[in-house]
């Protein structure tokens, strides 16, 4: 049995959601399990519409979420012919999820409505390509996620009960295999013990596929992405980076830990328990050999490069110059999690400490103003945070050529440099 996991740009249209069916289609007489992301930019979309109703412009929320609603039910239209009505009502079915939310004012905080509005993205495409897979013959069974994967209550970021998600698997997934080949799911969402929708991250869909594969005890897991293989830097930036065709899974951990986008930080551990073989390939071109990830060590690498802009530094400071260690850093810390915001890099002074993160205005400004309370807090934005594992002075020095380096970390693999 195996699982594939298909991204959001797989099937961002009509013809790609026909070419994601003819890879599935050339699994015939194989178990297979399918993840689904949402289509396209649906999830950015969704994002725009939570943003809106909790804002207070009930009536925008509605005409961008009409959008949503009217694209879904063309492209399930124009790839079904036959029984389209019946994909459509169960379509309708997930919009009122959302239309019956955003009617009302908020009376939660934003993440609780962020994960009730957003999750609908990968149900609407799931289900358009279960319809789209019986209309060419290819039988498979949908599946709602959220029956199955559960978590706590920590939205956007929700963490997965193993227990409970585990048994429901092998109770009520496995047993399906019994009367089809294919099952069709959804990434990126889970539910709460009361039956509320939660997201495990952005990009989480790889972490739900992780999940599934562990619990089925895969052969392999196969994210099928828009590019050849993994490679050692994003080549919309570097034309010439270059193709990895085999990674340990220590070394893609790290990458994933320092903010690589090829695979969910989250997403080893599960396959690495079990010694699942995480493959990435190309679903412009299916014949194309991809990367294997694996226990395997793969031997010397070149310089992998990984870049995140939009970086804000705060330097927490303490107030009455006693040192910066103990309690303070647990208050500290304590802050971060209630907050929600993970430093990217971290550096400790005698009486401060120094934090990077990913700069989210709303929860940037949240966490300032928690700690000022603390402590001295001082910030500066629009910085980029470069990562080079196996890193080479040539690389480092082309890399930061006419930049100002802010902040460096360095260790015998591994340099970041935070840069403006």
């Amino acid at each position: 049995m195996k699982v594939f996991k298909f991204g959001g740009a797989s099937i961002s249209n009509i013809e790609r959601f026909r070419n994601t069916s003819r890879i599935i289609g050339r699994t015939s007489g194989e178990k297979l399990l399918v993840v689904i992301s949402a289509m396209g930019k649906t999830t950015n979309a969704l994002e725009d519409v939570a943003t809106q109703y909790f804002s207070g412009n009930i009536e925008k929320a509605k005409e961008l979420f009409e959008k949503i609603k009217t694209e879904h039910v063309n492209i399930l239209n124009s790839l079904v012919e036959e029984d389209a009505l019946a994909g459509i009502t169960r379509l309708k079915d997930i919009f009122t999820e959302v239309e019956w939310l955003i009617t009302e004012k908020p009376v939660r905080h934003f993440d609780y409505y962020y994960d009730q509005i957003v999750c609908c993205g990968e149900l609407l495409s799931s289900i358009i390509l279960s319809y789209y897979l019986e209309s060419q013959k290819i039988k498979n069974y949908w599946i709602d996620a959220r029956d199955i994967i559960r978590t706590d209550n920590n939205f956007r970021e929700a963490s997965v009960n193993w227990n409970f998600t585990g048994n429901s698997i092998k109770e009520s997934v496995l047993p399906l295999f019994n009367n089809t080949n294919i099952l069709i799911t959804q990434g990126f969402i889970g539910c709460t013990d009361e039956n509320e929708s939660t997201t495990l991250g952005r990009e989480g869909s790889d972490y739900s596929a992780a999940i599934f594969a562990n619990q089925l005890s895969a052969e392999s897991l196969t994210i099928w992405k828009d590019v050849e293989s993994v490679m050692n830097a994003d080549p919309r930036r570097f034309p010439d980076a270059v193709k990895l065709k085999s990674l340990s899974y220590s070394e893609v951990i790290e990458m994933a830990f320092y903010g690589a986008q090829v695979i969910h930080p989250k997403t080893i551990k599960p396959l690495q328990n079990k010694n699942i073989p995480l493959l990435v390939k190309s679903f412009i071109d299916p014949s194309l050999p991809g990367s294997v990830i694996s226990e395997k060590y793969q031997g010397s690498l070149p310089p992998i490069i990984v870049i995140k802009e939009k970086q804000v530094l705060i330097r927490f400071g303490s107030k009455d110059f006693s040192f910066i260690e103990d309690n303070p850093i647990v208050q500290l810390h304590e802050i971060f999690k209630q907050v929600h915001m993970k430093p990217n890099l971290t550096q400790n002074a005698a009486i401060s400490m120094l934090c990077c993160f990913d700069d989210r205005p709303d929860k940037t400004d949240q966490l300032t103003a928690e700690s000022a309370k603390i402590f001295e807090v001082n910030i500066e934005r629009e910085l980029t945070l470069l990562t080079i594992r196996h890193y080479n002075e040539k690389t480092i020095a082309e890399l930061t050529k006419g930049r100002e380096i802010v902040l460096e970390q360095k260790t015998p693999h591994t340099i970041q440099l935070l840069i403006k």
